[in-house]
């Protein structure tokens, strides 16, 4: 804090800097949500404090922004992993000027968009307009609040340049398996993170981007299934098949998943599975798991 007053004072543009505090510390969700609550800026930027952002990223985004009357622009983005590995993430040059474009263009295939809140510029009015919020959760809040914030949108712009660098944390998903101990409580709270999305999807069924959706959704619960069984013996405590079964329930239902009009086999195989016993349905996602070599 001392650095951005630092800033704050010693900064041409320093009287436009507002430090918001809270009384103790609740988290990155409320702290979120008091940032769009209080905002005054025309438009909003997410990003953590030991990522690094590109020197001429709001610039960049800025000029998108006017010249396509955008409510949303994207940036590419680069992951550095705990190992030091990189790994760049490159968006197309795209302008999705259409409702429901960006939502199709998100949704159509695994991790189509970026699960993070951080490196996009968005109209702030939109966020309160439509009760945009950040979840109370300690995990995955940045995850359900992009993933839902897509819907909203009907102009949007995806660009290319590398604009921010990620640095990974201990609470991410993949690094699971780096560690001796889990504690199960934190698990739930990525699966919890995902049922909200379930819930949250039952609104959108007359959407054409649906189908693909609730691919996405189960699928992720599936991922985090074969982290649970790589991992088993290391999570205490330990969780059962019945709760995994529960994991991987689909949310659609069987009758909503004969009408689609796409991705409708695959969504029909992860409605099954789920409706498996446990037993079968644990020994499906292993076996798959093995297969494929996914984890």
């Amino acid at each position: 804090m001392d650095i951005v007053r630092e800033l704050q004072a010693a900064h041409q543009r320093g009287k436009d800097i507002r430090i918001l505090t809270h009384h103790e510390n609740q988290g990155v969700s409320a702290s979120r949500n008091q940032i769009i609550d209080k905002a005054q800026g025309e438009y909003l930027y997410f990003m953590d404090s030991d990522d690094v952002i590109a020197e001429n990223t709001i610039s960049l985004m800025m000029q998108n922004i006017h010249q396509y009357e955008a409510e949303i622009v994207f940036g590419s983005y680069e992951k550095i992993e705990m190992s030091g590995e990189k790994y760049v993430y490159r968006y197309p040059s795209l302008q999705l000027l259409e409702t429901d474009a960006l939502a199709s263009f998100a949704y159509r295939k695994y991790a189509g968009i970026q699960a993070s809140a951080c490196n996009y510029l968005v109209k702030t009015s939109l966020l309160r307009e439509n009760h945009l919020q950040f979840i109370d959760t300690d995990y995955w809040e940045d995850l359900v609040f992009t993933f839902d914030l897509v819907t909203y949108i009907s102009r949007a712009i995806l660009l290319p340049n590398i604009t921010y660098t990620y640095l990974c944390r201990e609470n991410s998903l993949s690094h699971y398996q780096q560690r001796n101990h889990i504690p199960k409580d934190e698990i739930m709270k990525n699966v919890a993170a995902i049922n909200y999305l379930k819930r949250s999807s039952s609104l959108l069924y007359n959407k054409v981007y649906f189908p693909n959706r609730c691919y996405n959704i189960v699928m992720t619960d599936f991922y985090i299934a074969c982290h649970i069984l790589k991992r088993r013996n290391n999570i205490v405590p330990s969780i059962s098949n019945r709760e995994i079964k529960n994991l991987v329930q689909h949310p659609a239902t069987w009758k909503q998943i004969g009408t689609f009009r796409h991705s409708r086999i695959k969504n029909m195989l992860l409605f099954l599975m789920g409706k498996l016993p446990s037993f079968l349905c644990v020994s499906m996602i292993w076996g798959l798991r093995k297969i494929k070599k996914l984890i």
